[in-house]
């Protein structure tokens, strides 16, 4: 299959935190990466922990997604490569936090990363064959500005009762872009995370997700993992941390059947 023109743009989003959101974007981007599919990672959470997870460190950081959504800087002069080949990222640093009160006087506030984006894909965005948005874990105009920029939305869950009710409110709030900003948004799939056999509720989970959401869900579950823990502070993502671990080996699956995913979409659009 060619290689994409454009990239497609995959937001990693929940409304929750905790469900292992960051974590799959550090290790779903390693995973593609690791296959032949050059991805680039946008940090959008003013925590930088996908930026941290990568080994980016503080000082590296001199051009981040903030000077890119208040138009200090275009896309394309914020992206660091990383230490994994193929593998990119825009940086993020707590000056983000302030950007939405920066925004909101800006003409086409929640449209500033989808602009960058589509400027971006103009000069060089060839290089990639799928771009990343690692989110905030709330409804901001942060995430909005993410939703409206992507193709598609893959939405980690973690196997626990509060999680479904997170759930829901992601739905509507998906439901709520196409309506108003991006009528193309879809959801990818939804990732099952941090999944114990030991625990009777995490099948329970499972099974109740499967029941309403069937083929949206993907088959490949994510394990609860030490090795995928440890791996941020290490400056690490899992794969690179602990190859042959049961979460790492998990999310080269994930990757395979997301790219089969996007293939069948794109045969079914031609």
């Amino acid at each position: 299959m060619p290689e994409p023109v454009k990239p497609r743009v995959l937001v990693v989003a929940n409304q929750k935190g905790g469900v292992g959101k960051t974590t799959t974007a550090i290790n779903l981007g390693t995973a593609l990466a690791a296959v032949g599919q050059p991805t680039l990672v946008l940090d959008i959470d003013p925590q930088g922990n996908a930026s941290t997870g990568l080994g980016i460190g503080q000082a590296e950081r001199h051009r981040t997604i903030y000077d890119v959504l208040t138009g200090q800087c275009g896309l394309g002069e914020a992206i660091l490569s990383t230490r994994i080949p193929k593998l990119a990222i825009v940086p993020s640093t707590v000056d983000l936090s302030g950007a939405e009160l920066e925004l909101i006087d800006i003409p086409r506030r929640n449209f500033r990363l989808k602009d960058e984006l589509e400027a971006f894909e103009k000069t060089d965005s060839s290089q990639f064959s799928y771009v990343l948005i690692d989110c905030p874990p709330s409804l901001t105009l942060l995430t909005i500005n993410a939703m409206t920029a992507a193709d598609a939305v893959v939405v980690p869950l973690q196997c626990e009762f509060f999680a479904l009710e997170g759930l829901s409110q992601l739905m509507k709030t998906i439901d709520l872009v196409r309506q108003n900003l991006n009528p193309r948004l879809e959801i990818q799939g939804i990732v099952l995370t941090m999944f114990d056999r030991r625990n009777r509720l995490s099948e329970q989970v499972e099974a109740d997700v499967r029941g309403h959401l069937g083929e949206k869900v993907y088959n490949t579950i994510i394990p609860r993992n030490v090795r995928i823990s440890e791996a941020p502070s290490h400056g690490l993502p899992a794969l690179v941390y602990d190859l042959r671990c049961p979460g790492s080996q998990a999310y080269i699956k994930l990757a395979g059947e997301l790219i089969q995913r996007e293939r069948a979409r794109a045969a079914l659009a031609a």
